[in-house]
């Protein structure tokens, strides 16, 4: 890995429960592909994946259905936002780097410990192999006691302690933020049942916000002012947008945001660019799709000279913040 990197890769974006495409939401998106070819994109294969690259996302493929999970390569270092079922994919991709000779290092940072962002630490092969070393790092004193609750009997056959690499557990009590290297990785407490945590890294002169399950109560200047501050221009916000903003009202203290939420925050912040994250599992990719053009449109007279730059996040997408 390059000392000097700083990219972001997407390997779960669904919010709540792991949620798979269905026969039916695959057949609408054939039928809708197939409304826009003609004959001559269909006559061999060469054609057909040339026809096939032309498509949206939302038809050619999909936004993802694993859980939060978020890989950072920065500065020489492994750092893992949560560990939904997005993680099970990660480890099979580290296990064919230097994780899959047990000399594999990586910093997993946890946000909170609803089962969407834990629920896939079983199923992380790296934990398997003896030598990696892991530090897991989190605000609440224990976190352990927790990873360690969810797989007991009767509800998982492998204990916790199976794992054969080394698990260091921080006491970060007090602490506000860790460096790691030239990386600084910082923390605030959100607004979220039993509270979630967003995390900032900084990194020669580059930023990224991690900032999933978090509601904004009051939309007040000064409820949002340090929240407005924690993403002090940031190159990228990674922010939790469940819901549409009707939708969010509908369900208070559910602990979620929405894409225009987002905006308005990402603007007064300075943000640059902001991955709408954690998404709804009963939104289907083309609704996903009509909520960002909604939100495209929000921001023209909110801020009609803004460059802020907003995409949905997707599994397997990577940012590169060196270069962007």
């Amino acid at each position: 890995m390059d000392n000097l990197s700083f990219r972001t890769t997407f390997r779960g974006v669904r919010g709540s429960i792991p949620t798979p495409l269905t026969t039916p939401q695959i057949e609408e998106k054939l039928a809708r592909a197939l409304r826009h070819a003609h004959p001559e994109d269909l006559k061999n294969e060469e054609s057909r994946k040339a026809f096939i690259a032309t498509l949206p996302i939302e038809v050619r493929g999909c936004f993802g259905g694993n859980s939060s999970c978020v890989h950072v390569e920065v500065g020489g270092h492994h750092l893992i936002f949560d560990a939904g079922t997005g993680i099970r994919g990660l480890g099979l991709d580290l296990m064919n780097k230097e994780f899959g000779r047990g000399e594999g290092k990586a910093h997993l940072f946890l946000s909170h410990t609803h089962w969407d962002h834990i629920n896939g630490i079983p199923f992380f092969v790296p934990f398997y192999v003896k030598g990696n070393r892991f530090t897991i790092n989190s605000p609440v004193p224990d976190i352990r006691a927790r990873l360690k609750g969810q797989q007991v009997e009767p509800y998982f056959p492998v204990p916790f302690e199976a794992y054969s690499a080394t698990l260091v557990f921080p006491d970060h009590s007090g602490k506000t933020s860790v460096t790691i290297g030239d990386v600084k990785i910082s923390w605030k407490e959100m607004y979220h049942p039993n509270a979630s945590h967003a995390y900032r890294v900084d990194y020669a002169g580059r930023s990224l916000i991690y900032a999933t399950d978090a509601e904004y109560k009051s939309l007040t200047r000064e409820e949002l002012q340090p929240s407005v501050d924690f993403f002090r221009d940031a190159d990228l916000l990674v922010f939790d947008a469940q819901y549409t903003f009707g939708e969010g009202l509908e369900k208070s203290d559910w602990g979620h945001g929405s894409t225009f939420i987002g905006v308005d925050l990402a603007v007064d912040a300075g943000v640059k660019s902001i991955a709408f994250y954690h998404h709804e599992p009963t939104y289907s990719d083309f609704k996903l799709v009509e909520i960002l053009k909604q939100t495209q449109v929000y921001l023209k007279p909110l801020a009609p000279k803004s460059n802020l730059n907003m995409f949905l996040a997707q599994e397997g997408l990577t940012v590169d913040l060196m270069n962007g």
